[in-house]
C-alpha cells in the first residue's frame, strides 16, 4: 500500500534504521496514510529533521509560517487552502509563494495559478504545523458561529429606549422569539469585546460574511448561511428603527444597546447591493474611548502646540484629515480642555457621535426639516456661545458663517477634508472664502492620521533591510520592529492606534503670505521655518521609539519629496545623508543592485540613449506602479528615452499627480493597494480634464476577460507582465503617435 506522500520515502529512508519503512508499510494495509505524520507520531523522526532532508535533496526554501500577509488571503480561496493543506504568503504582481507539506502537488500549483493568475512557487513545512496555522488563520465559519453562539453565554445584550422616541418596541417584540435575536446579540458583544469600529455584513454567493473593522483593517470572523443572514440583517434594522420591507433604498437608522450593563450607541448604515443589502455598524463606545489629548499618543511637544491653540478666545482651529483619521475624537478631546461651568459650548453635527455631558449642548442636522451646517450656526450664534464646534465645513455658506463667527469674537472647531495643514487654507479659498480674512481668523491647523501600535506581546526587531530611500531618515545604530502576530492581538501584530499630527501655527509671516494669496507649498515652506513639524516627521519619531513599523508609516503617510532630505533640520535625526540616485548602468549592474528576481518582470534594458532627448522627446509619462524596485527600472529606462517621468505607488496618488502636472501618457498597473487601477481609470475617463490622456494599462492577469473589461473601461493599449523594455518602448510611441494623429 502506498503512503498518501509516497514521494517522500527515499528522502527520509537513510533518517530510519534498516528495514523500519517496509514495517511501516506493511502495518498500513487498510487504508494509505501519511508517512511524515507516522514518522513523528511514532518519534522515529522529528520535523525538523524531514524538513533538513527534503529542502536539502530537492533544494527547497523552508517556510516562515509567522510571516503571513493578511492581504493574501483575500486572493486564494479558502477551499484551495485547505483542498491541498497549503498556506500562501506572500503575493507579488508576477508570484505566489505558498508553504506546503507536498511540494509535488502538480494539481495544487496549477489550481492556485489559476486563482491567483501568477507563478506558484513553493516552500515546504511540516504537515501539522502548517494544518495548525490553517486552522488558527482560517477559521471555519460554523466554529466562529458556535464561539458566537456557545462561547459568550454571559454576554448580556439589551436594548434601550433611544432618547429621541425611535420606538421599534412592537417590530422588536414580534422579532423576540426568533432564534437569530441570539446570534445579532452575541455578534454584536463579540465585536464589541474584540475592540471593532465597526461591523459589516455583506451577503455574498451563498452566504453572508461578517467582519470586524480592528485598529483600522478589516478582518473576517466568519460566514453564516444565507438562510440565517438574511433574518439577521432584518433583525438589525428592527432594533435600529428601519424600514425592513424596504430593500432597494439605502437607510440609516442608530440604536442603543447595553452590552454586560455598558451603554453603546450603534450608528446603522444599509445599502442593496447585488446579493442582498449590505449592512455596516459603527460602534460608538464611549467608554472604550478616552477623550483626552494623553489618549491620543501625541507627543509632549504636540499636545502643548494644541493646547495653545485652544486658548485662544476667537477665531478658527481647523483638524484636517481624510475619513477614519480620528478628527471627530480629536475635536471631543479639545472640547474637554475648554469644558467649563463658565464656558457655553455648543456644537452641530451629522451625526452626533458621542453624547459629551453636561455644559455642552449638540446639535443634530437634519436637513428633511432644514436644520442644515449653515442653518444650524446662524441660530447658534443667537445662542450667546463661546465655543462652537462646527462638525465639518462643507461649502461656501458654512464657511462663510463659520469664518463670521471667528471674527465676531467665537472660538470656531471644525473639521476639513485635505491631505495636510497647508492645503486647508486653499481648500478654504476653493469654497469661494476670501483669502484676507482666512488669514485674519485662523489660528491654526491640525492634520493627522492614525498609525496602528506594535503588539508589545509580540513584537520582535526587525532583521529586514529598509528600502534605500528611507536610509537618510533611519539612523544606523536605532533598533526598528517588526510585527508579528499572536492571540493578544488577533494575529495581526497591531494593538490600538494612536495620531501622528502636523500642527500649523499662525505666525506674521504666514498671515501675510495666506492674505496674499500663496500657494499650499509656500504657506507649508513659511509653517516648516516656524517649527512645525510633518506627518512624516511625527510617525516616524513613533518609528524610531518602537511604537510602530516603517510599514505602517508607509501605510498613512508619503516619503518627503525633497531628495535632499527634510527641508528643516530635523531634531530627530543628524544631517542625512543624500541617497545615491539610480545608476545609468548596463543590465547587469542593474541586476546586482535590485536582485534577479526583479528582472522575470522586465527584461532586456536598453543602452543608454545616445541623445538626451530621444524618442521621448521630453513628454510627460505617470508612472502608476506599487512595487518600487520595478517602478525605479521602468523610470530608468523611459528617461533613458527622453521621456519625463512622474511616479505615483498606488491609486489615490495617481489621480493627485494627474491633476498636478498633466501627463501626456499614463502606464497603470491594477493591482494597486487602496484605489486599483480599475478605479483609476473610470475616473480619469469621467472627467473632461482628463478622458483623453492616453492610459497603457499593465498587469500580471493576462486572461480575455480582463483585457475585455480594461478596453472597456477606456484603456488605449494593455501590456502583459514579463514584457520586454523595447515593446513596451515601442507601444508607448505607437499610443503618443495615433493620439497626436486624432
Amino acid at each position: 500500500m502506498p503512503f498518501t506522500d509516497e514521494w517522500l520515502a527515499a528522502t527520509v529512508q537513510p533518517l530510519l534504521p534498516s528495514g523500519e519503512l517496509e514495517k511501516i508499510r506493511s502495518a498500513s494495509q487498510a487504508a494509505p496514510v501519511s508517512l511524515w505524520l507516522t514518522l513523528t507520531e511514532r518519534r522515529l523522526a522529528t520535523d525538523e529533521q524531514i524538513l533538513g532532508a527534503v529542502a536539502k535533496r530537492f533544494r527547497l526554501p523552508l517556510a516562515d509560517l509567522s510571516q503571513f500577509d493578511p492581504r493574501v488571503r483575500e486572493s486564494v480561496p479558502e477551499n484551495l487552502v485547505r483542498r491541498f493543506m497549503v498556506l500562501p504568503l506572500r503575493l507579488t504582481d508576477s508570484y505566489l509563494e505558498v508553504a506546503t507539506a507536498n511540494p509535488f502537488d502538480i494539481e495544487a500549483e496549477k489550481l492556485l495559478a489559476f486563482a491567483s493568475g501568477r507563478e506558484v512557487r513553493m516552500l515546504i513545512a511540516s504537515p501539522r504545523r502548517l494544518r495548525d496555522r490553517i486552522d488558527e488563520l482560517y477559521r471555519p465559519a460554523d466554529e466562529a458561529v458556535q464561539r458566537l453562539l456557545g462561547g459568550l453565554e454571559d454576554a448580556e445584550v439589551t436594548q434601550l429606549d433611544d432618547e429621541d422616541g425611535v420606538d421599534a418596541g412592537a417590530a422588536a417584540a414580534e422579532a423576540a422569539a426568533a432564534p437569530i435575536v441570539r446570534l445579532v446579540d452575541m455578534m454584536l458583544a463579540d465585536g464589541i469585546a474584540s475592540r471593532a469600529s465597526d461591523v459589516h455584513i455583506e451577503p455574498v454567493e451563498g452566504g453572508v460574511v461578517v467582519r470586524y473593522r480592528i485598529d483600522g483593517v478589516l478582518r473576517q470572523v466568519m460566514k453564516i448561511p444565507r438562510s440565517a443572514g438574511v433574518p439577521l440583517i432584518s433583525r438589525i434594522k428592527i432594533m435600529s428603527g428601519l424600514d425592513i420591507a424596504d430593500r432597494r433604498r439605502p437607510q440609516d437608522g442608530r440604536a442603543r444597546v447595553a452590552v454586560n450593563g455598558t451603554p453603546v450607541d450603534l450608528r446603522v448604515s444599509t445599502l442593496p447591493a447585488t446579493h442582498g443589502e449590505k449592512v455596516v455598524i459603527r460602534v460608538l463606545n464611549q467608554r472604550a474611548t478616552v477623550l483626552s489629548l494623553e489618549s491620543l499618543g501625541m507627543y509632549e511637544d504636540e499636545r502643548r502646540a494644541m493646547s495653545r491653540l485652544l486658548e485662544h478666545k476667537e477665531g478658527i482651529v481647523l483638524v484636517t484629515g481624510p475619513t477614519g483619521s480620528g478628527k471627530t475624537t480629536t475635536l471631543y478631546s479639545a472640547l474637554r480642555l475648554v469644558q467649563n461651568e463658565g464656558v457655553n459650548i455648543v456644537t452641530v453635527e451629522d451625526p452626533v457621535e458621542y453624547r459629551l455631558g453636561e455644559n455642552i449642548v449638540q446639535v443634530q442636522t437634519n436637513e428633511k426639516a432644514g436644520l442644515t451646517f449653515a442653518s444650524a450656526l446662524r441660530s447658534i450664534l443667537r445662542q450667546d456661545p463661546d465655543v462652537v464646534l462646527v462638525g465639518e465645513i462643507r461649502d461656501h455658506e458654512t464657511a462663510q458663517i463659520a469664518v463670521q463667527a471667528s471674527l465676531t469674537g467665537h472660538l470656531v472647531l471644525s473639521t476639513l477634508h485635505t491631505n495636510d495643514a497647508s492645503n486647508a487654507v486653499t481648500r478654504l479659498v476653493d469654497m469661494g472664502m476670501e483669502a484676507y480674512k482666512i488669514a485674519s481668523a485662523l489660528r491654526g491647523v491640525v492634520a493627522q492620521r492614525l498609525m496602528r501600535r506594535l503588539c508589545p506581546a509580540c513584537r520582535q526587531e526587525a532583521t529586514d533591510a529598509v528600502p534605500e530611500r528611507l536610509h537618510k531618515y533611519l539612523p544606523k545604530d536605532r533598533s526598528l520592529f517588526r510585527a508579528v502576530g499572536c492571540h493578544e492581538c488577533a494575529m495581526t501584530g497591531y494593538r490600538g492606534r494612536f495620531c501622528i499630527v502636523e500642527v500649523l501655527t499662525m505666525s506674521p509671516e504666514l498671515e501675510q503670505r495666506i492674505g496674499a494669496g500663496a500657494t499650499a507649498d509656500r504657506i507649508a515652506e513659511a509653517a516648516r521655518a516656524a517649527g512645525m513639524r510633518s506627518l512624516w516627521e511625527s510617525g516616524l519619531r513613533h518609528v524610531l521609539d518602537g511604537e510602530s513599523t516603517v510599514d505602517e508609516l508607509l501605510r498613512v503617510t508619503d516619503v518627503p519629496h525633497d531628495e535632499a532630505g527634510p527641508r528643516t533640520a530635523s531634531p530627530l535625526l543628524a544631517a542625512p545623508p543624500v541617497p545615491p540616485q539610480v545608476p545609468s548602468t548596463p543590465p547587469a549592474s542593474l541586476a546586482s543592485e535590485f536582485g534577479e528576481s526583479l528582472f522575470e518582470l522586465v527584461e532586456d534594458i536598453a543602452p543608454p540613449a545616445e541623445s538626451a532627448t530621444g524618442p521621448g522627446r521630453g513628454r510627460c509619462v505617470l508612472l502608476v506602479e506599487d512595487e518600487e524596485q520595478l517602478r525605479r527600472v521602468m523610470k530608468d529606462l523611459l528617461e533613458r528615452e527622453g521621456y519625463r517621468v512622474v511616479e505615483a505607488r498606488d491609486g489615490a496618488q495617481a489621480l493627485d499627480e494627474v491633476d498636478r502636472h498633466a501627463p501626456d501618457l499614463i502606464l497603470l498597473d491594477l493591482n494597486l493597494p487602496g484605489l486599483d487601477g480599475y478605479g483609476v481609470l473610470q475616473r480619469l475617463r469621467s472627467r473632461a480634464s482628463t478622458s483623453e490622456i492616453p492610459v497603457i494599462v499593465l498587469t500580471a492577469k493576462g486572461d480575455e476577460d480582463n483585457e475585455v473589461r480594461v478596453f472597456q473601461l477606456g484603456a488605449d493599449d494593455f501590456l502583459t507582465k514579463p514584457f520586454r523594455a523595447r515593446a513596451l518602448s515601442a507601444r508607448l510611441d505607437a499610443v503618443l503617435s495615433r493620439r497626436r494623429a486624432s
